[in-house]
């Protein structure tokens, strides 16, 4: 038996979709998706110097404004990045961090959850730490003004956190199990006024490789701090659109005790047939003309089957878990996507997001981030009918798309080596995480 198509294209050139995982059905009307995307009209602003390095809570001068880090991301005297867990807070400063590792202030599982639930305590070093952070004048005070300004965000004005809360807020902090990764600059390096944020596209490859790999070491780390976490969900909400709580770049990683219906949905295709990635994603997208690009280790296609218009980059890595991928495949993944985020633009709102097998899992499944543009309102026709109407169909989101990456290829702004469209090879089974099936999948979680 032969899949269905997936995608529809009607007389009057209205295309139908649906995704091969979900089930979501998503019409694209046509000369609705002509309508432009509206962008935000205001006058920029010249930047103020004085601000510089200070224009939000995430920026290099108010490291204090967010709980103490876990680890930050610099550049060493001969240039190489170097990574520095646990910096103390009387050497907040001593450095200047590419990238931040800080626990979300509000996190969606607390540490007393994973406690309380599970039994769950903080690993010894972490404890450790916790004490001698607390144990600097400075550190004590970091702490309790994080921790005062949590209380008072949360209803209790005038809570003064003593000596045992403030121990207790720093062992919160350091087991937190929802953490941020937080870019260095607001604006690019070259701004002179506010019209332009330093979004994942306005970073060089270089430093988008750095976050990306920096990223999935945080990812992993989650995963071996607590024997509990089943997931660890990582996203990027890109402007207050798609959900940001500041226009300031950063990721978001949450260790959760599920699955999720996303993972539950792709293994039912996976055990139905183990290629069902290849043949409903790569190889579909090949077929109906959708890639956008890629390099040896990665694909990008414009997706079908969407609430937004959604760019999918999937690892062609055999390796399921984005730790255990090569020095090499990491490159590519982080080039593709940024890629994908400089075609776009730093002033559409996104929601980038990673899917990747859950530890404990053994059927293997391909590394995978979506990129979607938060262009339109799911409304009361799509709840009502659970239709979803989505103003760009593929083709469209391929075709605006494409230009633009031969630009910024002959710009030098994105990596070299992508292949773009029609240069793209195209292969049947491009995806290689079904080569080590029937064996041991690399990099279980028992292997270190």
């Amino acid at each position: 038996m032969r899949d269905p198509e997936y995608l529809d294209i009607l007389a009057d050139g209205t295309v139908k979709q649906i995704n091969p995982f979900s089930g979501t059905e998503v019409w694209t009307v046509a000369r609705r998706g002509a309508r432009p995307i509206r962008r935000a009209e205001r006058t920029p602003t010249p930047l103020d110097p004085a601000l510089a390095g200070a224009h939000c809570v995430f920026c290099e001068r108010r490291y204090t404004d967010t709980p103490p880090e876990k680890a930050r991301l610099i550049a060493s005297p001969s240039g190489t990045p170097e990574t520095r867990p646990m910096t103390m807070a009387s050497q907040l400063f001593a450095t200047t961090a590419e990238f931040r590792r800080v626990p979300n202030l509000f996190e969606i599982l607390s540490f007393d959850y994973w406690r309380a639930n599970y039994g769950y305590e903080l690993p010894a070093d972490l404890r450790e730490h916790a004490r001698a952070y607390v144990a600097e004048p400075e550190g004590r005070a970091h702490v309790a003004a994080v921790a005062a300004a949590k209380l008072r965000a949360s209803g209790e004005p005038d809570a003064t956190p003593g000596d045992a809360d403030i121990l207790a807020a720093a062992e919160a902090f350091f087991g937190s199990t929802h953490d941020l990764i937080v870019a260095r600059r607001h604006y690019p390096v070259d701004a002179v006024d506010d019209a332009v944020l330093a979004g994942s596209g306005t970073l060089t490859p270089a430093e988008h490789r750095r976050l990306i790999a920096f990223t999935v070491a945080a990812m992993r780390d989650l995963y071996w701090r607590n024997r509990y976490a089943r997931y660890v969900s990582v996203f990027q909400n890109w402007l207050r659109p798609a959900g940001a709580s500041l226009d300031h770049l950063h990721k978001q990683l949450v260790a959760i005790d599920a699955h999720g219906a996303q993972y539950e949905l792709a293994v039912d295709s996976l055990r139905a047939n183990p290629e069902a990635f290849n043949e409903r994603a790569a190889n579909y997208a090949a077929y109906k003309n959708l890639v956008i690009a890629e390099n040896d280790w990665a694909l990008a296609f414009a997706g079908y089957g969407h609430r937004y218009p959604t760019v999918e980059v999937f690892s062609k890595s055999e390796a399921p878990d984005p730790w255990h991928h090569t020095p090499e495949e990491l490159a590519g993944m982080a080039d593709l996507l940024h890629a994908m985020h400089a075609a776009t633009g730093p002033d559409i709102p996104t929601n980038e997001e990673w899917h990747s097998r859950p530890v404990d899992a053994t059927l293997p499944m391909p590394w995978r981030i979506v990129l979607k543009w938060r262009i339109s309102t799911v409304a009361g026709f799509e709840g009502a009918t659970k239709i979803y109407l989505n103003t760009i169909d593929p083709y469209a989101l391929r075709d605006r798309l494409v230009p633009e990456l031969f630009r910024l290829r002959a710009a030098g702004a994105i990596a070299p080596e992508i292949r773009i469209a029609t240069e793209a090879s195209c292969r049947p089974n491009p995806l290689a995480y079904t080569a080590n099936r029937g064996g041991p999948i690399r990099g279980r979680r028992g292997a270190r």
